[in-house]
């Protein structure tokens, strides 16, 4: 799992201009705390805390402490170096690896139980995101230019991730659709389904 340290000021920005940015990182805190609750509940391998911009934040170790996970630093100039890193570490142990973001509520033990058997015989699965992006991607071997070029942020995001699936003729399967909480209209859909008290709880 990849997350940022809460930092007020320094996450969930565009929330922080209608919450408050000591809100907004509250949030995002609940946030990591309820993906890393499903990671772990979804009991398919050991869990992953991968830190931003350093694991040494009180907050990553209270995490490591409650919920058994391991802490990593991520590393590279963008998104798609630090996946790539990660992603390196795992198949140099000999592992494939499922990443997953902390912004998507509706991203539950189940589903990511769903990913990984999916990924059993394939190259590569992903859940897109209803904002152009992805919320969780997982694979089996490398293909090295999954990750260069991509408008990391941008509604092309997945779009983009597909055409070079298709250039290295891999094999991957896509979930259904999710979303993720990263602007206002977010955080009133997130009240409406009734998952802020979960995430806050």
């Amino acid at each position: 799992m990849f997350a940022k340290a809460p930092v007020a000021g320094a996450v969930k920005t565009r929330l922080a201009e209608v919450l408050g940015r000591d809100a907004a990182a509250s949030l995002h805190a609940g946030l990591v705390r309820h993906a890393l609750s499903a990671a772990v509940q979804s009991r398919s391998g050991p869990v992953e805390l991968w830190c931003a911009p350093d694991a040494g934040h009180p907050f990553f170790e209270r995490c490591r402490d409650e919920f058994a996970v391991t802490l990593h630093l991520q590393q590279g100039s963008d998104l798609g170096e630090r996946m790539s890193g990660a992603f390196a570490a795992a198949w140099a142990e000999g592992a494939a690896l499922v990443i997953i973001g902390s912004d998507c509520p509706a991203l539950d033990s189940a589903y990511i139980a769903r990913a990984i058997e999916a990924l059993v015989g394939r190259d590569a699965v992903f859940t897109p995101a209803e904002d152009g992006g992805y919320v969780l991607v997982g694979l089996t071997r490398p293909l090295p230019r999954l990750f260069e070029d991509i408008p990391w942020g941008g509604p092309a995001v997945m779009a983009r991730t597909r055409e070079r699936l298709a250039e290295a003729k891999a094999d991957w399967l896509e979930l259904p659709t999710l979303w993720d909480v990263d602007r206002p209209e977010d955080y009133v859909r997130l009240q409406r389904e009734g998952l802020l008290q979960e995430v806050l709880s």
